[in-house]
């Protein structure tokens, strides 16, 4: 019998060094040309670079298996275990529900108004000021104090959100500098979630909620501190990089911003596009359980596999001209949010945070001038640190 044919394969790409971290697209760019899947030997990952090959992987939980396989280093997904992050269907189906019980459109609708007239009021207060640093002033003031709110931190946990949140996904990299600097961070948030009572959550909370279901038997005994976890863990620094994209996005493409203005239907279609412009993660892991081909490449079973969003958001295969930064494209069916059984539990809410935040910029601002954006290295979250706004036109 012939030999299956094996994915092309990228011998010196490291996928998390810090060039390839601060700007992947050109990498993007390069290993889907290669093919659907690449071979890594510097990761030891095979990459899913194309559209169609992303989303099938992200529907067939069965092949491509999330337990003990979203990370890159055996110590975090040892520290993930037990988690919907981390696990499969059906033991991921009984945590997910508790997870995202709070989540659904439903639940969200009543927090809406809240959280509209805080976007409202911060963005005023913003383009009063005429110039402020768009990233520590707006994309992470804004999230951590929403998430704050609804899962009940009360204290020095509230100060302790924006180190605990990007340590969490830093460490979900490969073992090399950063995630060894930010274990021990990581590891604080892990052992705050590990005693976490329903007592240490203000009264009424989301948080509290997740107690009262351990409480009921909905979900399994000590499990009520893991899906807290994920809350902060997993959604606050995404959300934060998705805001801050859209703010330079915005300042980069003012003619984008005049069609948000105008018509005001678009702010949904504007996110979705700032999504799969530039998506908040980097890499997410998998694990096959199974020999699969993919374009007529066989990926052998128990392989690392990296699902590489961004690059997948680019593919010319799927979006016409996808380098252009357009908000009429509305690309609702963009991979940043994940498809499938894993899709992000906590879409609901980003889309209720970054959707008034867009609003109120959009009514509230005519143009933004803006220094270079500071991205720094982070092995999974590609996010603006740093982001002066200059001056700000009034509407």
């Amino acid at each position: 019998m012939p030999a299956s044919p094996t994915p092309p394969v990228s011998d010196d790409l490291d996928l998390f060094a810090d060039d390839v971290l601060v700007d992947p697209y050109p990498t993007y760019s390069r290993l889907r040309d290669l093919g659907a899947v690449v071979h890594l030997p510097t990761n030891d990952v095979y990459a899913l670079t194309r559209y169609d090959a992303i989303r099938s992987a992200l529907g067939d939980w069965e092949t491509f298996s999330s337990a003990g396989a979203i990370g890159f280093n055996p110590m975090v997904n040892e520290a993930l275990t037990g988690t919907s992050l981390s696990s499969d269907p059906p033991v991921h189906t009984q945590l997910r529900a508790a997870l995202t019980e709070n989540l659904t459109p439903r639940a969200l609708r009543g927090l809406k108004d809240q959280i509209d007239a805080k976007a409202d009021a911060l963005v005023a207060d913003l383009v009063e000021q005429g110039s402020f640093e768009a990233i520590d002033a707006l994309a992470r003031a804004f999230p951590l104090e929403v998430v704050a709110d609804l899962i009940g931190f009360t204290g020095e946990v509230r100060g302790n959100m924006l180190r605990w949140g990007q340590a969490a996904m830093q460490v979900i990299g490969p073992l090399n500098q950063r995630t060894a600097e930010s274990f021990p961070i990581a590891g604080e948030l892990y052992g705050w979630c590990s005693n976490v009572t329903a007592d240490d959550l203000a009264p009424g909370s989301v948080g509290r909620g997740i107690f009262d279901a351990e409480a009921r038997g909905d979900i399994p005994p000590g499990s009520a501190g893991h899906i807290i976890h994920q809350y902060l863990g997993a959604g606050v620094d995404s959300t934060i990089a998705a805001i801050g994209n859209v703010v330079a996005l915005f300042a980069a493409h003012p003619d984008q911003l005049e069609l948000v203005r105008k018509d005001p239907a678009l702010v949904p279609a504007a996110f979705n596009e700032a999504l799969r412009y530039w998506a908040p993660l980097h890499a997410w892991g998998r694990r096959t359980t199974r020999d699969v081909e993919i374009d007529g490449a066989v990926v052998p079973a128990g392989a690392q596999v990296a699902l590489l969003f961004g690059a997948g958001n680019h593919d010319p295969r799927h979006y016409d001209n996808p380098e252009a930064f357009l908000v009429e494209r509305n690309p609702a069916d963009h991979l940043s949010f994940g498809y499938g059984p894993h899709g992000c539990a906590g879409q609901g809410l980003a889309r209720l945070e970054a959707h008034a935040i867009i609003d109120a910029l959009s009514r509230r601002v005519q143009s933004l001038t803006v220094a270079d954006a500071q991205r720094v290295p982070h092995n999974t979250v590609r996010s603006i640190d740093r982001l002066p706004v200059l001056e700000v036109v009034p509407a």
